[in-house]
């Protein structure tokens, strides 16, 4: 199955999978144009602050195929791989000359220690490329005194931005922009209607593709091609294998789902940052605009950092149920461990429901150095199809 013909004939498709595959596209133009470019690493780097002051956000990601021979002179093998990889392309000058500045958020503990590397870089060896590092200091808890600091914290990103762009940040920029960003997420909102609906029009390739290709490009350009995809795919054959929702390490690339996919099950949800998550809950326009912003990333779906067990289970299951999946592929890679702490509680939720499950834990990245990952996916398939009325 993976991404269909009937997707790749659609214009607007083509156009998103074209900036999906070479995801530096508008970068390079905007660079051309003289305009300036931030990267960003981690899920929870606010990409209204930076479209306001007229920058593009795009985000930090792994190339399987680079050698990792700078990042191997700094980081432990201990990190998650894919995160190495992002590593390898923030310090061997492969950013240089494509982003201007990088914002971090802490939304990992990989990412923080990421971030302190990459400081302590710039003070030790000024010669090497790596970019000037802002890093945003979120407080994960939904106490209001916490949700108080955390907009001093935005305060101080604010300032940083500012000082990249060159000129003031206005209230009033930052609500545009957050009125863009909205109509983003709406417009991916009726596309997921075709993943989640009664009948299944979109792969979970296809779904990555749509999603994915918004992390590299400007805003209003994303929105439009989506909606366009949306209806079109309104015409496209309905997928009648069983449904699946995925949970654990972001893909960023759609070479698990493929295989997934290539047994008959359907991806049908996720809730992960390049996927379902991106465009989990709105800038809410009524508020002032720091608090909106606030509110926006520090209570999104629950990701394990920001979560209890509980929370994560109960979110979980209300996902799952959305999606209308029947069952769940848990999956984390090596030295990504994070993501394990709440799978027993939530495999015993799924079980008490009848809802089947796999994991797959401790994998090699990428996806295709798993000698028996199409066995062992083969042999899920084969359980889900018989136990599908």
């Amino acid at each position: 199955m993976g991404i269909r013909d009937c997707a790749l004939q659609t214009p607007a498709f083509a156009e998103l999978k074209a900036i999906y595959d070479d995801r530096d596209t508008v970068a390079r133009q905007w660079k051309a144009d003289g305009r300036k470019v931030i990267g960003k690493l981690g899920c929870d780097v606010p990409d209204e602050m930076i479209i306001a002051a007229g920058m593009l956000p795009v985000q930090v990601y792994a190339d399987a195929d680079k050698p990792l021979d700078e990042t191997d002179k700094y980081l432990e093998y201990a990190f998650d791989p894919m995160v190495r990889a992002q590593f390898e392309r923030l310090v061997d000058g492969t950013y240089a000359d494509l982003i201007d500045a990088l914002a971090i958020s802490n939304s990992t503990d990989v990412v923080i220690r990421v971030f302190l590397y990459l400081r302590e870089l710039r003070r030790v060896e000024p010669e090497k490329a790596v970019p000037p590092v802002a890093f945003i200091d979120w407080l994960f808890s939904r106490h209001r005194l916490h949700q108080t600091r955390d907009e001093f914290v935005i305060e101080l990103f604010k300032k940083q931005v500012e000082e990249w762009a060159g000129h003031a940040v206005t209230d009033e920029e930052i609500r545009a922009a957050g009125q863009l960003c909205n109509e983003n997420r709406q417009a991916l909102r009726e596309m997921a209607q075709l993943r989640h609906g009664e009948e299944v029009r979109i792969s979970g390739c296809e779904a990555l593709v749509i999603i994915g290709a918004g992390l590299f490009m400007e805003k209003a350009a994303h929105t439009e091609l989506v909606r366009q995809v949306t209806e079109a795919a309104k015409r496209w054959p309905v997928l009648t294998g069983p449904r699946v929702y995925y949970t654990g390490a972001n893909q960023e690339d759609t070479a698990l789902y493929e295989k997934i996919e290539a047994t008959g099950l359907v991806v049908v949800g996720e809730d992960t940052d390049w996927g379902d998550r991106a465009y989990d809950r709105d800038f809410n326009m009524t508020y002032p605009v720091t608090r909106a912003l606030v509110d926006r990333y520090l209570l999104r779906e629950f990701s394990a950092r920001k979560s209890t067990p509980a929370q994560r289970t109960e979110a979980l299951d209300r996902e799952v149920n959305a999606a209308g999946a029947q069952g769940v592929i848990f999956y984390t890679n090596q030295f990504d461990e994070v993501a394990t702490w709440d799978m027993p509680k939530q495999r015993r939720s799924l079980e008490s429901r009848g809802i089947r499950h796999t994991t797959f834990g401790r994998m090699q990245w990428p996806v295709g150095r798993n000698e028996d990952l199409d066995e062992r996916l083969a042999a899920f398939a084969a359980e889900m199809k018989g136990g599908v009325q």
